[in-house]
This record gives C-alpha cells, sequence and structure tokens, in this order.
C-alpha cells in the first residue's frame, strides 16, 4: 500500500503556494512538490506540522491508498 494525500487540495482551498506551505511547516517547496506527487511519504512529525497548519486531521490529508495493496 502507497500513501496518498489531498494536500494540493488543501492548499488550494487556502490560495497558497507550495513554497509558502513550505516555509509555514519548515520544509522546501521541493519536498512539498514531492509529497503532493507521492514520490516522498512525509515523517510522522512533518504530517503532524502540515495537518496542524490547516488546522485539521492526518488522516483528512493522508490515506492509505488500497489499489496498490499488493506492492511491497
Amino acid at each position: 500500500m502507497k500513501i496518498g494525500n489531498h494536500l494540493k487540495v488543501w492548499r488550494a482551498k487556502l490560495d497558497i503556494t507550495q513554497d509558502e506551505l513550505g516555509k509555514s511547516v519548515e520544509l522546501s517547496r521541493q519536498t512539498i512538490h514531492s509529497i503532493e506527487r507521492g514520490k516522498f511519504v512525509p515523517s510522522v512529525h512533518s504530517a503532524l506540522k502540515i495537518a496542524e497548519f490547516f488546522n485539521t486531521t492526518v488522516e483528512e490529508i493522508f490515506y492509505l491508498n488500497k489499489e496498490n495493496k499488493n506492492e511491497n
């Protein structure tokens, strides 16, 4: 299973850039981009900071992508 996310949707709700979000949660724009594309899974600490920034839960932003359940 892979971890998916709705990060781009949450950014759009606040009309903020990847760079603005990154600076707010102490991550680079490149890291935010990689998270959104599913190329990088954030640490628990970073996921919690992102959720806190949006005043929501981690589960509202990140989810298990069950379509890939046969992958290791």
